[in-house]
């Protein structure tokens, strides 16, 4: 499968709209076409700092999709990119997809000066931990999330 990586244009936004509501499901979170309207606009729209990156086959079908942002390292007076979302459509898995995105990630991060292109993923996602392992290391550092207390 002969795949090309390129950033998203306003074309995009139906079939990439498709690809992340696929990608919320993978979740399981629920179907929320406004939370996939809403981030949407903040791919499309650049003065949200998300650059959004598609993956299209042979036929110009988009098949796989990453967002990512910039952030600050303040310890090692740099900046970093960080991928948000990566996600291939089920029927083009194991075809280079998700390795051609992040191939491109670490491009983009090149040209911009950017020392790391960080994510997460699920501890036992071993289908995307693989493809994951062929091109960065995992580290050692463990996630957590704290909530804002309620009103």
């Amino acid at each position: 499968m002969s795949t090309s990586v390129r950033p998203v244009t306003p074309d995009d936004a139906a079939a990439w709209q498709q690809l992340y509501a696929g990608y919320r499901a993978s979740y399981h979170l629920p179907d929320d076409p406004a939370a996939v309207r809403t981030t949407w606009s903040w791919v499309s729209e650049s003065a949200h700092g998300i650059l959004g990156l598609v993956a299209e086959d042979a036929d110009g079908r988009l098949v796989g999709l990453a967002d990512l942002r910039r952030f600050a390292r303040p310890s090692s007076a740099t900046t970093g990119l960080y991928l948000d979302d990566l996600f291939t459509a089920p029927e083009a898995r194991h075809r280079g997809v998700a390795t051609a995105l992040l191939r491109e990630a670490a491009a983009v991060a090149a040209a911009e000066g950017a020392s790391v292109v960080r994510w997460i993923t699920a501890e036992d996602n071993a289908t995307a931990r693989a493809v994951y392992d062929r091109v960065a290391t995992a580290t050692p550092w463990v996630t957590y999330d704290m909530r804002p207390p309620a009103d």
